[in-house]
């Protein structure tokens, strides 16, 4: 009933004065994928003993001061909508959630400078529709993950999104943390109470302390403030299609040349031919193929050739005046056909969609492609590069699944197999090839579909997302899914290719590749902000340096 880290009569002590803290009904007992609580959609040995859920920072406080005269360790969530990561904590046994889902309001919001603070609570959708109620003068810059997710957590775990704010962790100050002795702690210009400038400039004065708190267990973050994206006068969104497979090289080259003249400043989301299949079919074509996998490659060209389709699509927004977007295509297609065999090009603004929506019936006709499915697809992909967050993508999580997508999705529950590798690479056509090649040498051998997305999230950097996804209701399979994650997540490290962030299961095996002195200093970090290592031990840093600051 205890992990390690535990014993009973003291995790005993802790929960009656839990209790008396927050009331019984917020401190519940033997949570986990049984109830539907806080699931995995990957292969897990955790189990909530208890899980925690404050309705104020103060009560935040509290409950981390009772843990620590108890030393039990607090596994931090927000929303727990991390799918493909691990919504659990990564704890061997028996641990303590803290849920933050009750902390969810909108603290301040400016106007004219265009800046909210925010709560771990708060999620996508709520800010979207006060942001909306606001005038909708500002947009958040979301991801495609579900509506419910929570903003705060995306941002510290530095994820990304759509627009020209796409690099969240970029536009953030103000960190208000709770650190592991109960302490209430301010960043930047925050620790001054009377600073008129602490949610407008993120550096303040002295050693910035912000990025501690990002990716680590270092403290836990109650609030932050966001920079929002200014609605722009106009806006439209940019769809290209290639021809061919090596045009990934072109692609990748053209769309540096463009972020680098300011054409396109919105991040810009690549998809490899399984990606653009699953995102016009959903769920894999079990009647086609007579049950068989993985889908082949032929069978997925064969579909995209009938559906005007190529190996390799990718879209991003234009914003600004009319004029800015005009000139902006002009050289998106004088750039483009200089470096790549384009076979489709694509603008379109909301009059432009709302008339292929209205037309949809009479295209389909005309069509073989799947209109339908691809104006839904449109009006997703164009609200999530405006701020308008979307549960749409939700079906691609059920790709493997035989009972197909649910009316209400919610892949915990239903046992979908995820699993994410998320490498950075450098903007060069050289290594988006080189990845693809890696990638796909890997999940040919284990039988999987490589579903592989590549993101220009700067001028200088790509993030390739490659999912991993399978049906944990089929014996074997979880087995099988996570001896092929492994091995190319071996081959990535090994090729120079590290992740941008980790899912739970991934986070010891990353930490033993890191050099030494990154190791000390960690620990020296950890001894010195929680000498008792109660808050998420193993989270982004190896435990064995948590009670011995000194090893190697």
């Amino acid at each position: 009933m205890t992990s390690p880290h535990q014993s009973a009569l003291p995790l005993d002590k802790a929960i009656g004065e839990w209790a008396r803290l927050l009331g019984d009904g917020h401190v519940l007992r033997d949570r986990g994928p049984a109830d539907g609580t806080l699931g995995h959609t990957f292969p897990h040995d955790s189990r909530i003993a208890v899980e925690l859920t404050p309705g104020t920072v103060t009560e935040v406080q509290e409950c981390v001061r009772i843990a620590a005269r108890h030393r039990i360790p607090l596994y931090t969530v927000s929303t727990a909508r991390n799918w493909g990561y691990g919504t659990l904590p990564p704890d061997r046994g028996a641990c303590v959630v803290l849920r933050l889902s009750r902390l969810d309001r909108i603290r301040e919001h400016d106007a004219e400078l265009g800046t909210v603070s925010v709560e771990p609570g708060v999620s996508q959708g709520q800010l979207a529709t006060f942001l909306e109620a606001e005038g909708g003068h500002y947009w958040l810059d979301v991801t495609g993950s579900s509506s419910e997710c929570s903003v705060l957590a995306n941002y510290i775990e530095r994820g990304f999104g759509h627009t020209p704010y796409a690099d969240h962790f970029a536009h953030v100050c103000a960190l208000e943390v709770v650190t592991a002795d109960g302490d209430l702690l301010h960043t930047g210009f925050g620790r001054f109470d009377n600073a008129t400038a602490k949610d407008a400039y993120r550096w303040g004065v002295g050693p910035y302390l912000d990025g501690l708190f990002s990716q680590s267990n270092l403290g836990i973050v109650t609030a932050m403030t966001v920079w929002l994206m200014p609605k722009p006068e106009y806006f439209q969104y940019f769809h290209v299609t290639v021809a061919r497979e090596d045009d990934l090289h072109g692609c990748v080259t053209a769309l540096r040349e463009l972020r680098r003249r300011g054409f396109v400043q919105s991040a810009v989301h690549i998809g490899n031919a399984f990606k653009i299949y699953s995102a016009l079919n959903a769920t894999f074509p079990w009647q086609e193929t007579g049950g068989r996998t993985p889908l082949s490659r032929e069978y997925v060209d064969r579909y995209l050739e009938r559906s005007g389709a190529g190996p390799w699509s990718f879209s991003g927004g234009l914003y600004g005046t009319r004029a800015q977007v005009a000139l902006a295509r002009r050289e998106i297609r004088r750039t483009l056909r200089s470096k790549v065999q384009v076979r489709q090009i694509r603008f379109l603004d909301d009059r432009k969609l709302a008339l292929m929506e209205r037309l949809t019936t009479p295209l389909a006709v005309l069509s073989s492609a799947p209109i339908k499915r691809i104006t839904e697809l449109l009006r997703a992909l164009m609200g999530i590069k405006t701020g308008i967050p979307t549960d749409a993508m939700l079906k691609s999580l059920y790709w493997r699944q035989a009972g197909g997508v649910p009316s209400a999705p919610d892949p915990d529950r239903d046992r979908c197999g995820l699993l994410w590798c998320a490498p950075v690479a450098p903007l060069k056509g050289s290594h988006a090839l080189r990845l693809n090649a890696l990638v796909e040498g890997v999940f040919d051998r284990h039988g999987f579909e490589p579903m592989i997305s590549m993101t220009v999230i700067s001028e200088r950097a790509l993030d390739c997302i490659i999912a991993l996804h399978y049906d944990r209701d089929i014996p074997g399979e979880d087995g099988r899914a996570l001896a092929c994650h492994r091995e190319v997540l071996d081959e990535l490290l090994n090729a120079g290719y590290y992740p941008y962030r980790l899912g739970s299961h991934e986070m010891e095996h990353i930490n033993r590749t890191s050099a030494p002195a990154w190791n000390r200093v960690m620990a020296r970090l950890g001894h010195a902000l929680d000498p008792q290592g109660i808050l998420a031990p193993g989270r982004y840093r190896s435990e064995r340096t948590e009670t011995d600051p000194d090893h190697p």
